[in-house]
C-alpha cells in the first residue's frame, strides 16, 4: 500500500534523522581525533539490497562508499544475514572501496522477521598494521604490506559477538585500545540508528516504509535528470598533466539520457600505492556529477541513475589485486580535479577555479615523551579553494572531496601525540591572482618533542594549481623537514622518515586558483 504524502515526508526525514544521529553518537564516543576532532567518518542508511536512502554529515567520498560495502556484503551473506548480525569490510578488493584504514561497520535492520534497511558508518583508524605505523607506507608494492584485511566478515553472529574476531583487529593495530574504541563507537552507532528506523517501520508499516523510500529514489532521480536537461550537450574530451610527469586522459559525454565518463584511456595500475578501485573511481565521478545537476539537496540512490562510468581492469581506475591502495585518495581526488577542470571551462560562470586539490595526508607516529604511549597523529591538511566568476575564493579549507571536516586544534594535538605546533597560519604566497583571487593556503610547523616517523602523501607539489577563464594559477604545496643540523628535505610521497627531536617539519598548502584575468597595474582591482 503506497504511504500518502505526508507519511512519506516523515519517513524520509526519519531516515535522514537517523544516519545524523548515528553521526553525532560515532563523534561522541570514538578514542580517536582524528574521528572526534577532525570528523573522518561517514555514516548512512541503506534499504535492503544496499541502495543509498540517506546520509549524515561527514565525507562526501566516505558515504559514496557505504552502500557499495553494504551491496558487497548483501551479495557475499545475503541468504544467511539474520537479526543481530554486525559485519566489518575495510578491504578494497571485498567492498571497502578506499584503504585498508577505513573500516566500515554494518548491521541489518529486521522488522517483523524481514530485512527492511541497513545501518552503516565509515571511520579512519589510525593504525591497522602494515610496514610502517600508522599504516600507510609509502614504498608499498602489494596490499599485504598495508596491513589487516577484514573481508566482509561478521563481528556479531545473531547477536553473539565473535570474540576470535575482535582478538584479530586488537593484535594486528600497535594502537590496539584506540581501535577497540573506535571500533565500538561504530558498533554503537549502528545500533542507535537502527531502534527508530525499526520503531518507524513498525508504526508506519513495512509497506509504506518501503513506498517512501521509493518515492525518495524516483524524486532524486527525477532531480538528477531536471540537471543534466540544462547541461551543455556534446563530447569534451579530458587531460591533465599529473607531478610524476604523464597526462591523464578521458572523456566526458552529456545527452538527454545520460552523463557518462570514459576512463578507459587510464594508465595502467601502479606498482606503488597510488591505485583505487573501480568503486572508488565511481564515487570521484559522482561527486562531480551531483555537483552540476543537483547540489542542493542530498543524494540517494536515485540521484546517481543518469551517472555511466566506464572504466578498464588493470589501471589506476580499476585495479586488481594485490595492487596496494593506501593513497588512493590523491588519485581520486586528482581524477575529481581533472573532471572539474574540464568541466569549468564548458561552465566557466558555474564552477570555481582549481583549489589545492590533495589530502595532503600527513601522518607522524612515536612515543609519547610524557606517557610513554604510542601515538599515531593522522592529519590532513587544509588549503585555498578557487575563486568563482562572483567572488575570491575561501581561504584554509578541507579539499572539496572532504566535506564536514575539521582540523584538529592545537590543544588537543599537543596533549594527545608527543608534537608541538610551531604556528598554523595563512599563506603569504601572491599566487592565485585574478579578478578574483583564489583562497590562501595554510602554513604549519610540527615540532615532534621525541623520536617519531614520517609518512605523507601530497599532490600538486610540481604541476600547480589551475586557474580559471584566465586567472593565475594557485601555486604548489609542499612539505619539507628542516633538520637542526641546517639542512631541508623536501618531497611527495614519503614513508619511514625519521624525525629527531629539534627538527621541523614544514608544510606550505597552495592557494585556489585564480578567475579571471588579473587586473592591470593600472587599472584598481574590482
Amino acid at each position: 500500500m503506497a504511504a500518502d504524502p505526508f507519511t512519506r515526508a516523515v519517513i524520509q526525514a526519519g531516515l535522514t534523522a537517523a544516519a545524523d544521529e548515528m553521526f553525532a553518537v560515532l563523534k561522541k564516543t570514538a578514542m580517536s581525533p582524528i574521528i572526534y576532532e577532525v570528523l573522518d567518518v561517514g555514516t548512512g542508511i541503506t534499504d535492503a539490497e544496499g541502495e543509498i536512502v540517506s546520509s549524515g554529515a561527514g565525507i562526501p567520498g566516505f558515504v559514496g562508499v557505504l552502500d557499495k560495502a553494504v551491496k558487497r556484503i548483501v551479495a557475499l551473506h545475503g541468504p544467511t544475514v539474520k537479526d543481530g548480525d554486525v559485519f566489518v569490510t575495510n578491504d578494497p578488493y571485498w567492498g571497502g572501496v578506499t584503504h585498508l584504514n577505513d573500516v566500515v561497520v554494518a548491521q541489518p535492520v529486521f522488522v517483523e522477521g524481514k530485512l527492511l534497511a541497513w545501518t552503516a558508518s565509515i571511520a579512519h583508524w589510525n593504525d591497522v598494521g602494515g610496514m610502517t605505523p600508522g599504516s600507510m607506507p609509502a614504498d608499498a608494492v602489494e596490499i599485504f604490506q598495508e596491513g589487516l584485511r577484514l573481508p566482509c566478515i561478521r563481528l556479531f553472529d545473531g547477536g553473539r559477538r565473535i570474540d576470535a574476531v575482535f582478538d584479530i583487529i586488537a593484535t594486528n593495530s600497535r594502537l590496539p585500545d584506540f581501535v577497540m574504541g573506535d571500533l565500538w563507537a561504530q558498533i554503537s552507532a549502528g545500533r542507535r540508528a537502527a531502534k527508530p528506523i525499526a520503531e518507524m517501520a513498525a508504526t508506519y508499516g513495512t509497506e509504506s516504509f518501503r513506498d517512501a523510500i521509493a518515492a525518495a529514489f524516483a524524486e532524486g532521480e527525477a532531480r538528477a535528470r531536471s540537471g543534466l536537461a540544462a547541461l551543455p550537450k556534446g563530447r569534451y574530451p579530458v587531460a591533465q598533466e599529473q607531478d610524476e610527469g604523464e597526462t591523464w586522459h578521458a572523456v566526458i559525454e552529456i545527452t538527454d539520457e545520460a552523463f557518462t565518463v570514459d576512463l578507459t584511456g587510464a594508465p595502467d595500475q601502479k606498482r606503488g600505492p597510488f591505485n583505487t578501485s573501480r568503486d572508488g573511481t565511481l564515487i570521484a565521478c559522482q561527486l562531480i556529477f551531483k555537483v552540476l545537476t543537483d547540489p542542493a539537496l542530498y543524494a540517494n540512490a536515485g540521484s546517481f541513475r543518469p551517472l555511466k562510468v566506464i572504466t578498464r581492469p588493470g589501471t589506476i581506475f580499476e585495479a586488481e589485486a594485490p595492487a596496494p591502495h593506501g593513497y588512493y585518495s590523491e588519485t581520486r581526488i586528482r581524477l575529481s580535479d581533472m573532471l572539474w577542470q574540464t568541466m569549468a571551462q564548458v561552465l566557466p560562470d558555474r564552477l570555481p577555479a582549481g583549489h589545492f586539490a590533495s589530502i595532503c595526508g600527513t601522518v607522524i607516529a612515536g612515543i609519547h615523551p610524557d606517557t610513554g604511549r604510542r601515538y599515531t597523529m593522522v592529519e590532513p591538511q587544509m588549503g585555498g579553494w578557487g575563486a568563482t566568476a562572483e567572488r575570491d575564493g575561501l581561504d584554509a579549507m578541507y579539499s572539496t572531496n572532504h566535506g564536514d571536516t575539521f582540523n584538529c586544534p592545537v590543544e588537543i594535538c599537543e596533549a594527545r601525540y608527543g608534537i608541538d605546533v610551531g604556528w598554523r597560519q595563512l599563506s603569504e604566497s601572491p599566487a592565485g591572482k585574478g579578478l578574483h583571487s583564489g583562497g590562501r593556503g595554510l602554513s604549519t610547523c610540527y615540532r615532534p618533542r621525541g623520536r617519531a616517523t614520517l609518512a605523507a602523501g601530497y599532490s600538486h607539489t610540481r604541476v600547480p594549481v589551475w586557474g580559471a577563464n584566465g586567472g593565475d594559477c594557485g601555486g604548489r604545496n609542499r612539505i619539507a623537514i628542516e633538520r637542526r643540523d641546517g639542512g631541508t628535505e623536501a618531497f611527495a610521497f614519503a614513508s619511514g622518515i625519521v624525525l629527531e627531536p629539534g627538527d621541523a617539519l614544514r608544510i606550505d598548502t597552495a592557494n585556489g586558483g585564480g578567475w579571471g584575468p588579473p587586473a592591470s597595474n593600472n587599472e584598481e582591482t574590482p
